[in-house]
């Protein structure tokens, strides 16, 4: 019997519980954080969409910026005030997080920059959505600010899909035992722009102990960001910025 199919990052699954190794093991990553760090003109305010539990706002951070770090999944979220409560009392002042929906921004403050990393907007259908995040985005942004959007490129979404038998990832526990991840499902609408992933996430908490079993789906949107951005008042000043195989982080300006 197959086990319920969760929404990814629901309270009952395990992709949440688990984000942090996932990411820190994913090589498609590596350098997003330089990136933005680059687009931030000295100390900066900046405001993180799909903050998740802080990886990046935490690295921003230690380069002396000051962050606001929405997100909508209160289990990611958990993971994220955690780790602010265990640092020193500057450095709390100058990080942030909040429960929001990025498509709905009213938070009554401007930034410096706003980043959207790890293809946080691609979660969400493009149309509505999209135009509504980034008219909240260019409000939010000062005269000057830059945002900055990961996204998959419709190159990275077609990629073949893994043997759905063999773990995509394994990693181990820290108090023994592993987790891995299977992907049993992958569909790709060209039309829809829309990436649909089934993904069984295996837990093993103990050499020889039975094996827990969450079953999600990922969905992704893949479109040009540009329209969106033009809509809301912003400019794009230069190329997208590819890296990881997969993705690209285009930056727009507001004037």
């Amino acid at each position: 019997m197959a086990p319920p199919l969760r929404p990814y990052y629901s309270s009952k699954g395990y992709s949440a519980v688990h984000y942090d190794a996932v990411t820190a093991a994913d090589p498609r990553l590596a350098g997003d954080i330089d990136i933005y760090a680059g687009l931030a003109s000295g100390p900066s305010d900046i405001l993180e969409l799909g903050t998740g539990t802080g990886r990046v706002a935490l690295a921003l951070l230690e380069r002396g910026h000051r962050i606001l770090g929405l997100d909508i999944a209160p289990t990611m979220l958990d993971q994220a005030l955690a780790k602010r409560e265990a640092l020193g009392a500057e450095q709390r002042d100058r990080l942030r997080f909040k429960l929001g929906d990025m498509t709905s921004l009213a938070l009554g403050e401007t930034f410096d920059l706003v980043i959207c990393p790890y293809f946080t907007l691609a979660h969400v259908p493009t149309g509505a959505a999209w135009r509504n995040t980034f008219e909240g985005v260019a409000r939010h942004l000062r005269s000057g600010g830059q945002a900055a959007f990961h996204l998959p490129t419709e190159e990275g979404v077609q990629r073949p899909q893994p043997p759905s038998d063999k773990p995509a990832l394994v990693r181990p526990l820290a108090g023994g035992g592993h987790f891995a991840i299977f992907v049993i499902d992958q569909k790709y609408n060209p039309k829809f722009g829309r990436v649909d992933l089934v993904l069984d996430y295996v837990t093993t908490p103990a050499p020889g102990a039975p094996a827990i079993r969450s079953r999600e789906r990922l969905t992704n949107y893949v479109a040009d960001p540009r329209p969106y951005a033009e809509a809301a008042g912003l400019r794009m000043e230069a190329d997208p910025i590819v890296f990881g195989e997969i993705g690209a982080i285009h930056a727009f300006r507001k004037p």
